[in-house]
């Protein structure tokens, strides 16, 4: 097997949703639920109903704003109780990843409920003569996902109401100070997903990923203390880094591995490359 391939596999642990309950608002399938957090919302009887298909919002609820308030009251009620810690940043809900918004709901709790949350990553690449650089990020030691491993030159989660451009330039600006003139001119070139299952559920990713070519002058700053460093290194180095290494964010390492079928580092035409992309777009 590809040493990469355990990176996709690690993304990918959960190959069905059995002992999950399907949560749903209206028809639409939005979510699952694990037992505990399920018995947990009986007692919000007004909120959640219960029925041979699952669990579902109260139909009286009928717009996304009325459901939000819903399930903004009812996840600070479960944080009190531990089944998660709020990070006062609603994400949209919906039951693809076009389609419309059904909901809001805060990222602390998006895994317990199963819910789909989109994301951004921006590959930062420099064009050398001697090949290919990447820009990469060591993350603040202080994080509470992935402390001082390597990341992303920009990466952050999707909140509520951005799409993923608009999303890219307020992160690159955040954590990168890349001037918006500089981020729009970054390419959008995958969207990766994978279903993990985590310690508070399920985890729904969809990673919209972007490249960005930067000038050899231009160096990016670290400005909302979530990176400690930035750091451009050889593609090759970085590469070998998830090649041999778990020094690399888990779920970056799917957007790197794109990253080197599409530049040729890793050869997409052979048995491999074949093997990795398939396991990149299973979910897409």
């Amino acid at each position: 097997m590809s040493p990469f391939q355990r990176h996709i596999d690690a993304c990918n642990n959960l190959p069905s949703p059995a002992g999950f309950i399907p949560f749903r608002i209206g028809a639409a399938q939005v979510g699952w639920l694990g037992p505990e957090l399920a018995r947990a919302l009986t007692f919000f009887p007004r909120e959640f109903h219960f029925d041979a298909e699952g669990v579902a919002l109260a139909g009286r609820l009928r717009s996304p704003g009325t459901r939000a308030e819903a399930l903004a009251t009812t996840a600070q009620s479960l944080a009190r109780r531990g089944f998660f810690t709020l990070r006062g940043e609603p994400f949209d809900v919906r039951a693809a990843p076009d389609g419309p918004v059904l909901a809001m709901l805060d990222r602390g709790a998006i895994p317990a409920f199963g819910v789909m949350a989109q994301g951004v990553h921006l590959n930062g690449l420099v064009r050398r003569p001697e090949g290919l650089h990447v820009w990469v990020a060591v993350r603040s030691r202080s994080k509470a996902v992935a402390p001082g491993q390597l990341d992303h030159l920009v990466a952050g989660g999707m909140p509520a109401g951005l799409g993923p451009e608009e999303c890219l330039v307020k992160e690159a600006a955040e954590e990168a100070s890349i001037p918006a003139g500089l981020a729009i001119k970054a390419k959008r070139t995958a969207r990766l997903s994978y279903v993990m299952r985590d310690n508070q559920g399920m985890r729904r990713d969809i990673l919209h990923a972007f490249d960005l070519e930067l000038p050899e002058d231009f160096t990016p700053i670290p400005n909302d203390g979530e990176v400690e460093r930035f750091e451009l290194w050889p593609a090759r180095r970085l590469l070998e880094a998830v090649r041999d290494t778990d020094a690399v964010k888990f779920n970056v390492n799917l957007v790197l591995i794109d990253l080197f079928l599409r530049e040729g580092l890793i050869d997409a035409a052979s048995e491999e490359g074949r093997a990795l992309r398939r396991g990149l777009d299973q979910g897409a």
